[in-house]
């Protein structure tokens, strides 16, 4: 009869016994490239275009190329740094708002006995959070724009209400921007445990207590990452604003597609460039905070 076959087991610094790790193979990696490639493909490639575009110039009279630093500097002065503000600031701004509102509503939709209510809620959540662009904005120009049904039967426009403003888009983001954290934060606001709750109550903790030392320090990277995700969606939207505002609220994408297009300046094609490359460091810095976070998060939700 044959010896049964155990797992290999190491002794713990406490004197007990823990199951040894297995080492990744190289079949991991090889499960991993058809998606590396694909990112190479759709990232790499087109950053790699991007970045090489802002740090060169091609004469136009022999088509030379030489590296230069002035589509960067460029696109650091001038109305183009009051853009790159400006797209900052409407970002941060409905960012937070929409995280706020998104959270109060996401507790709501994840604290109901209603099952019905939670289904209806996701899936409008889900819909509204995809519907944006041309149709969006039309939507709100026939709604409370200056002709507007809304604007014409509550008098909008007598108590100051301007929906081709900062103030109008700031509004017209929110709409899309809170269904999207409902949607980020509900998984989130499952994951803690009744447990918690349970065992604070009986230590005489009361609710604003417990959501203070417990509910949102494990909370959170999560909301801090929903956050970071409506910046990125409002930082990134361009055919919304566009067609509500056009050039009236200065913002980074409208830079880029003018510079693009050459409506106000021809020959700007490598400032836009630079521009976007702009757009892609303050994406990065935001998530070089967000994802350390994440991981902090991710070893109390599972």
């Amino acid at each position: 009869m044959s010896a049964p076959t155990t797992t290999p087991l190491t002794t713990g610094t406490a004197g007990g016994t823990t199951p040894r790790r297995r080492r990744r193979g190289p079949r991991t990696w090889l499960a991993a490239l058809p998606l590396l490639a694909f990112t190479g493909l759709c990232f790499g490639i087109p950053l790699g275009a991007i970045a090489f575009g802002a740090v060169t110039r091609t004469d136009p009279a022999n088509g030379s190329t030489r590296f230069t630093g002035e589509h960067l500097a460029r696109s650091l002065q001038g109305p183009y740094l009051g853009s790159l503000a400006g797209s900052v600031q409407l970002s941060a701004l409905t960012a937070l708002l929409g995280a706020v509102l998104g959270v109060l509503v996401a507790h709501a939709v994840a604290t109901s006995r209603s099952t019905a209510l939670r289904s209806a809620a996701l899936t409008a959540s889900g819909v509204l959070a995809n519907f944006g662009g041309v149709p969006l904005a039309f939507a709100f120009i026939a709604t409370a724009g200056i002709s507007g049904v809304v604007t014409q039967l509550a008098d909008l426009t007598g108590l100051g209400w301007n929906l081709y403003s900062f103030t109008g888009l700031t509004v017209v983001y929110l709409y899309f921007l809170i269904p999207l954290m409902v949607i980020v934060t509900v998984p989130a606001l499952d994951g803690l445990r009744p447990q918690w709750r349970e065992a604070a109550r009986n230590n005489g903790a009361s609710t604003w207590q417990f959501w203070r030392h417990v509910g949102l320090p494990v909370l959170a990277p999560s909301l801090l990452g929903g956050f970071v995700l409506l910046f990125g969606t409002a930082f990134a939207a361009h055919a919304t604003a566009a067609a509500l505002v056009g050039g009236s609220v200065p913002l980074v994408t409208l830079k880029i597609a003018d510079a693009l297009s050459g409506n106000v300046l021809t020959g700007q094609e490598n400032v836009a460039l630079a521009l976007g490359l702009d757009m892609i460091l303050i994406a990065g810095l935001v998530m070089a905070v967000y994802l350390p976070l994440q991981r902090r998060s991710a070893r109390w939700l599972r």
